[in-house]
Protein backbone atom coordinates (compact mmCIF):
# COMPACT_ATOMS: atom_id res chain seq x y z
CA UNK A 1 0.00 0.00 0.00
CA UNK A 2 1.07 3.57 -0.51
CA UNK A 3 1.58 5.47 2.53
CA UNK A 4 2.06 9.16 1.83
CA UNK A 5 5.12 8.78 -0.25
CA UNK A 6 6.10 5.76 0.72
CA UNK A 7 5.35 2.10 -0.29
CA UNK A 8 4.56 -0.16 2.89
CA UNK A 9 5.39 -3.91 2.01
CA UNK A 10 4.01 -7.19 3.89
CA UNK A 11 4.32 -10.71 2.84
CA UNK A 12 6.71 -13.33 1.68
CA UNK A 13 8.41 -15.11 -0.67
CA UNK A 14 10.24 -18.41 -1.35
CA UNK A 15 12.95 -20.04 -3.71
CA UNK A 16 14.49 -17.11 -4.45
CA UNK A 17 17.67 -17.02 -6.77
CA UNK A 18 20.46 -14.81 -5.74
CA UNK A 19 18.30 -13.07 -3.22
CA UNK A 20 20.35 -14.14 -0.36
CA UNK A 21 23.83 -12.64 -1.17
CA UNK A 22 26.48 -10.55 0.30
CA UNK A 23 26.68 -8.73 -3.42
CA UNK A 24 22.90 -8.72 -3.70
CA UNK A 25 22.05 -5.22 -4.12
CA UNK A 26 18.50 -4.89 -4.60
CA UNK A 27 15.33 -7.19 -5.22
CA UNK A 28 12.36 -6.72 -7.91
CA UNK A 29 9.10 -6.97 -5.22
CA UNK A 30 5.87 -7.79 -7.82
CA UNK A 31 3.36 -6.33 -5.16
CA UNK A 32 -0.33 -5.76 -5.39
CA UNK A 33 -0.56 -2.22 -5.12
CA UNK A 34 -4.16 -1.79 -4.77
CA UNK A 35 -7.15 -4.56 -4.13
CA UNK A 36 -10.02 -2.91 -4.37
CA UNK A 37 -11.53 -4.81 -6.91
CA UNK A 38 -10.42 -8.56 -5.54
CA UNK A 39 -11.56 -9.84 -9.28
CA UNK A 40 -8.82 -7.59 -10.75
CA UNK A 41 -5.68 -6.53 -8.17
CA UNK A 42 -3.57 -4.06 -9.41
CA UNK A 43 -0.35 -5.90 -9.93
CA UNK A 44 2.88 -3.51 -9.32
CA UNK A 45 6.96 -4.04 -9.81
CA UNK A 46 8.62 -2.28 -6.60
CA UNK A 47 12.66 -1.71 -5.92
CA UNK A 48 13.64 -2.74 -2.51
CA UNK A 49 17.16 -2.42 -1.76
CA UNK A 50 18.81 -5.27 0.32
CA UNK A 51 19.51 -4.13 3.98
CA UNK A 52 16.24 -2.12 4.04
CA UNK A 53 14.27 -1.75 7.34
CA UNK A 54 11.76 -4.29 7.47
CA UNK A 55 13.62 -6.15 4.77
CA UNK A 56 14.55 -10.15 6.00
CA UNK A 57 16.72 -12.21 3.49
CA UNK A 58 17.44 -15.64 4.43
CA UNK A 59 20.15 -18.40 2.56
CA UNK A 60 17.92 -21.65 2.40
CA UNK A 61 20.33 -24.70 2.44
CA UNK A 62 19.54 -28.52 2.24
CA UNK A 63 18.45 -28.74 -1.07
CA UNK A 64 18.70 -31.48 -3.12
CA UNK A 65 20.04 -30.06 -6.52
CA UNK A 66 21.72 -26.89 -7.22
CA UNK A 67 23.32 -26.58 -4.43
CA UNK A 68 25.79 -23.38 -5.39
CA UNK A 69 23.46 -21.66 -6.40
CA UNK A 70 22.17 -18.96 -3.71
CA UNK A 71 18.89 -19.34 -3.07
CA UNK A 72 16.52 -17.07 -0.36
CA UNK A 73 13.71 -16.78 1.55
CA UNK A 74 12.03 -13.16 1.54
CA UNK A 75 10.13 -11.51 4.42
CA UNK A 76 8.87 -8.28 4.33
CA UNK A 77 7.17 -6.49 7.36
CA UNK A 78 6.14 -3.07 7.51
CA UNK A 79 8.98 -2.52 4.81
CA UNK A 80 8.76 1.22 3.69
CA UNK A 81 10.84 2.54 0.49
CA UNK A 82 10.36 5.68 -1.57
CA UNK A 83 7.48 5.95 -3.76
CA UNK A 84 10.16 6.72 -6.41
CA UNK A 85 10.98 2.98 -6.40
CA UNK A 86 8.10 2.13 -8.50
CA UNK A 87 9.75 0.17 -11.50
CA UNK A 88 7.74 1.08 -14.49
CA UNK A 89 3.92 2.66 -14.09
CA UNK A 90 1.46 1.20 -11.33
CA UNK A 91 -0.83 -1.61 -12.49
CA UNK A 92 2.42 -3.07 -15.10
CA UNK A 93 4.13 -5.52 -12.75
CA UNK A 94 1.95 -8.57 -14.46
CA UNK A 95 3.19 -7.89 -18.17
CA UNK A 96 6.25 -6.75 -16.76
CA UNK A 97 7.11 -10.76 -15.54
CA UNK A 98 5.35 -12.38 -18.00
CA UNK A 99 7.76 -10.70 -20.10
CA UNK A 100 10.87 -11.73 -18.20
CA UNK A 101 9.25 -14.84 -17.99
CA UNK A 102 9.61 -15.40 -21.78
CA UNK A 103 13.57 -14.90 -21.94
CA UNK A 104 14.32 -16.40 -18.86
CA UNK A 105 12.21 -19.70 -20.21
CA UNK A 106 14.89 -19.98 -22.63
CA UNK A 107 17.42 -19.83 -20.39
CA UNK A 108 16.34 -22.86 -18.26
CA UNK A 109 15.92 -24.34 -22.27
CA UNK A 110 19.50 -23.72 -22.73
CA UNK A 111 20.44 -25.00 -19.10
CA UNK A 112 18.45 -28.37 -20.25
CA UNK A 113 19.83 -28.67 -23.82
CA UNK A 114 23.65 -28.14 -22.23
CA UNK A 115 22.92 -31.35 -19.56
CA UNK A 116 21.52 -33.40 -21.79
CA UNK A 117 23.91 -33.13 -23.99
CA UNK A 118 26.33 -33.17 -20.98
CA UNK A 119 24.34 -36.73 -20.07
CA UNK A 120 24.74 -37.98 -23.12
CA UNK A 121 28.55 -37.84 -23.31
CA UNK A 122 28.98 -39.23 -20.01
CA UNK A 123 27.07 -42.26 -21.17
CA UNK A 124 28.46 -43.01 -24.44
CA UNK A 125 31.59 -42.48 -23.13
CA UNK A 126 31.10 -44.99 -20.44
CA UNK A 127 29.11 -47.15 -23.12
CA UNK A 128 32.46 -47.76 -24.56
CA UNK A 129 34.65 -48.15 -22.05
CA UNK A 130 32.11 -50.57 -19.81
CA UNK A 131 32.91 -54.20 -20.37
CA UNK A 132 29.94 -57.04 -19.75
CA UNK A 133 30.67 -60.54 -21.17
CA UNK A 134 33.64 -59.50 -23.52
CA UNK A 135 32.23 -56.63 -24.99
CA UNK A 136 31.67 -52.81 -24.60
CA UNK A 137 28.19 -52.34 -23.05
CA UNK A 138 27.78 -50.39 -25.92
CA UNK A 139 27.12 -52.74 -28.41
CA UNK A 140 24.37 -54.32 -26.47
CA UNK A 141 21.11 -52.99 -28.59
CA UNK A 142 19.20 -51.46 -25.26
CA UNK A 143 21.96 -49.24 -24.68
CA UNK A 144 22.57 -48.81 -28.50
CA UNK A 145 18.79 -47.68 -28.46
CA UNK A 146 19.16 -45.37 -25.70
CA UNK A 147 22.12 -43.41 -27.56
CA UNK A 148 20.37 -43.49 -30.42
CA UNK A 149 17.09 -41.92 -28.84
CA UNK A 150 19.21 -39.37 -26.43
CA UNK A 151 21.24 -38.24 -29.63
CA UNK A 152 18.10 -37.54 -31.22
CA UNK A 153 15.82 -35.75 -28.67
CA UNK A 154 19.54 -33.64 -28.00
CA UNK A 155 18.97 -32.25 -32.06
CA UNK A 156 15.25 -31.91 -31.91
CA UNK A 157 15.19 -30.10 -28.55
CA UNK A 158 18.64 -27.77 -29.78
CA UNK A 159 16.49 -26.69 -33.22
CA UNK A 160 13.37 -25.61 -31.11
CA UNK A 161 15.75 -23.25 -28.85
CA UNK A 162 17.63 -22.16 -31.42
CA UNK A 163 14.44 -20.91 -33.17
CA UNK A 164 12.79 -19.41 -29.73
CA UNK A 165 16.14 -18.13 -29.50
CA UNK A 166 16.12 -16.55 -33.26
CA UNK A 167 12.49 -15.43 -32.60
CA UNK A 168 13.85 -13.45 -29.48
CA UNK A 169 16.77 -11.98 -31.54
CA UNK A 170 14.14 -10.65 -33.99
CA UNK A 171 11.82 -9.27 -31.14
CA UNK A 172 9.10 -11.84 -32.17
CA UNK A 173 9.47 -14.22 -29.43
CA UNK A 174 5.55 -15.53 -28.25
CA UNK A 175 5.05 -16.96 -25.11
CA UNK A 176 4.28 -20.54 -27.42
CA UNK A 177 7.51 -20.91 -28.29
CA UNK A 178 8.96 -20.08 -24.95
CA UNK A 179 6.85 -22.40 -23.60
CA UNK A 180 7.63 -25.03 -25.88
CA UNK A 181 11.69 -24.43 -26.22
CA UNK A 182 11.67 -24.39 -21.40
CA UNK A 183 9.37 -27.81 -21.82
CA UNK A 184 10.82 -29.65 -24.69
CA UNK A 185 14.72 -29.55 -23.33
CA UNK A 186 13.80 -29.91 -19.66
CA UNK A 187 12.20 -33.04 -20.15
CA UNK A 188 14.94 -34.14 -22.78
CA UNK A 189 17.39 -33.70 -19.96
CA UNK A 190 15.36 -35.71 -17.69
CA UNK A 191 15.59 -38.45 -20.05
CA UNK A 192 18.81 -38.05 -20.64
CA UNK A 193 19.85 -38.21 -17.25
CA UNK A 194 17.96 -41.18 -16.84
CA UNK A 195 18.97 -43.24 -19.39
CA UNK A 196 22.83 -42.10 -18.28
CA UNK A 197 22.49 -43.23 -14.83
CA UNK A 198 20.52 -46.73 -16.07
CA UNK A 199 23.83 -47.22 -18.48
CA UNK A 200 25.86 -46.64 -15.66
CA UNK A 201 24.19 -49.58 -13.36
CA UNK A 202 25.34 -48.96 -9.78
CA UNK A 203 27.54 -46.49 -10.42
CA UNK A 204 25.25 -44.51 -11.49
CA UNK A 205 24.08 -43.78 -7.91
CA UNK A 206 27.40 -43.01 -6.82
CA UNK A 207 28.44 -39.27 -6.05
CA UNK A 208 31.96 -40.40 -7.18
CA UNK A 209 30.38 -40.35 -11.48
CA UNK A 210 28.46 -37.22 -12.24
CA UNK A 211 25.40 -38.98 -13.79
CA UNK A 212 24.38 -38.52 -10.44
CA UNK A 213 24.55 -35.13 -9.95
CA UNK A 214 22.90 -35.29 -13.38
CA UNK A 215 20.13 -36.77 -12.90
CA UNK A 216 19.56 -34.54 -9.38
CA UNK A 217 19.92 -30.68 -11.20
CA UNK A 218 17.42 -31.81 -13.87
CA UNK A 219 14.73 -31.30 -11.43
CA UNK A 220 15.04 -28.15 -11.05
CA UNK A 221 14.13 -27.67 -14.65
CA UNK A 222 10.98 -28.76 -14.54
CA UNK A 223 9.89 -26.23 -12.01
CA UNK A 224 12.10 -23.15 -12.77
CA UNK A 225 10.38 -20.82 -14.90
CA UNK A 226 7.31 -22.45 -14.58
CA UNK A 227 6.65 -25.59 -13.89
CA UNK A 228 6.11 -28.09 -17.17
CA UNK A 229 2.44 -28.56 -16.48
CA UNK A 230 2.32 -24.63 -16.71
CA UNK A 231 4.04 -24.55 -20.24
CA UNK A 232 2.00 -26.80 -20.99
CA UNK A 233 -1.08 -25.00 -20.43
CA UNK A 234 0.58 -21.74 -22.05
CA UNK A 235 0.93 -24.20 -24.71
CA UNK A 236 -2.27 -25.07 -25.07
CA UNK A 237 -3.68 -21.47 -25.17
CA UNK A 238 -1.99 -19.92 -27.83
CA UNK A 239 -2.90 -22.75 -29.84
CA UNK A 240 -6.64 -22.29 -29.69
CA UNK A 241 -7.80 -24.60 -26.81
CA UNK A 242 -10.43 -23.02 -24.75
CA UNK A 243 -9.23 -22.13 -21.34
CA UNK A 244 -12.46 -24.02 -19.70
CA UNK A 245 -10.87 -27.51 -21.00
CA UNK A 246 -8.06 -27.11 -18.66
Amino acid sequence: MLDGNEWVINGSKIFITNSATDISAVCVVQCVTDSSDPRKPEVSCILVENGTKGFIAEKMHGKMCWRSSNTGLLTFQDCRVPKENLLGGRGEGFHQMLKTLDGGRLSIGAMGLGGAQGAFELALDYSKKRQQFGRPIGSFQANAFKLADMATEIEMARLLLYKACWLKDNDRLTPKYGAMAKLVCSETYYRAANHAVQMHGGYGLMKDYAVERHYRNQKLLDIGEGTSEVQRIVIARNIGVPGRSM
